[in-house]
């Protein structure tokens, strides 16, 4: 069978070894540029062309002619979309004769769009995991192949939830590839009523809300904890990321209450607190001021001044 693959990030390169792993012959690449502009902390899916002699083209219009032109001389069983940041036209994705499939990370119909991860650990869901699925007009809208669920605990970083989808998606992969090279696909209900659509989220989505109740603090700061742009506020002018923090269990909120009263953020044991809008407390367990790394003490002083 010869696919040709849309693909980027880690989940494109893990994905793509999958196919090659499994025999498919990969006529073509379509891949990205990396900006300049963008923290690349990911892995390169041209970097792996380069490795196996697969071609590959970094097209910026994936409804260009020149692009479906080269997509129909591939003459496709299969056409792939492994993290590839574009919708695909439908026109297309008619050239594969055997189907067209994107890779998405969540459990759909739920967090259906972008930066689904990113989205579920926000909104503080315990699972999440990877999506294959047939790929239509409307995004994440075809039929479900097979997916994979992964548990997200309750400190989880978007980032470290991100790497268990990574496995979730090759497990996927791996193991439905054999029906499907067999003209046996599962095709099983996307019912859209039961989740919902996200768009994509910028750096100021990431300004600290302390009125908000402690959880969803918490869950900000680990929704974009780096290597995203992390969860801010600002003091005097300068940047302040929160890295990392954690809930404090409820039967402590008395004790910091009667030695630190209503004070927003205060040391107590060498431990920094943060007090939210419910009442309830987050501990800091990392820090940056203007995007540098501090050390907790150093933040003591900061706070001193």
């Amino acid at each position: 069978m010869n696919a040709v693959v849309f693909a980027y990030h880690d989940v494109g390169v893990r994905c793509l070894k999958v196919l090659l792993a499994r025999g498919v012959r990969v006529s073509l690449v379509v891949t990205h540029e990396d900006s300049p502009t963008e923290n690349i902390w990911f892995s390169s899916v041209a970097g792996v062309c380069r490795e196996y002699g697969i071609p590959y083209i970094t097209p910026e219009d994936p409804k260009s002619p020149q692009l479906l032109t080269q997509v129909q001389a591939a003459q496709p069983d299969f056409i792939f979309s492994f993290y590839y940041r574009h919708m695909l036209p439908v026109n297309l994705l008619a050239l594969a004769k055997h189907g067209a499939y994107n890779m998405h990370g969540s459990l759909l119909p739920k967090y259906r769009g972008r930066v689904p991860i990113n989205w579920a650990v926000l909104h503080g869901e315990t699972e999440t995991g990877a999506t294959l699925h047939e790929m239509a007009a409307k995004p994440d809208a075809g039929a479900i192949v097979a997916q994979t669920a992964v548990p997200i605990l309750p400190d989880d970083t978007a980032f470290e939830v991100f790497g268990k989808v990574v496995v979730a998606a090759e497990q996927t992969l791996w193991r439905v590839l054999p029906l499907m090279l067999a003209g046996r696909t599962p095709k099983l209900p996307n019912d859209l009523t039961k989740g919902s659509y996200f768009g994509g989220r910028k750096p100021e989505d990431g300004r600290i809300d302390w009125k908000k109740p402690a959880q969803h603090v918490h869950n900000l700061v680990r929704t974009v904890a780096p290597p995203y742009p992390g969860a801010f506020e600002e003091i005097s002018g300068d940047k302040i990321t929160l890295v990392r923090t954690r809930m404090v269990p409820a039967s402590a909120r008395p004790t910091l209450e009667r030695s630190h009263g209503a004070q927003d953020k205060f040391f107590e044991g060498g431990r920094l607190y943060a007090r939210c809008g419910d009442g309830n407390y987050l501990q800091i367990l990392g820090i940056q001021i203007n995007d540098q790394d501090v050390s907790l003490n150093n933040y003591l002083k900061y706070m001193a001044v």
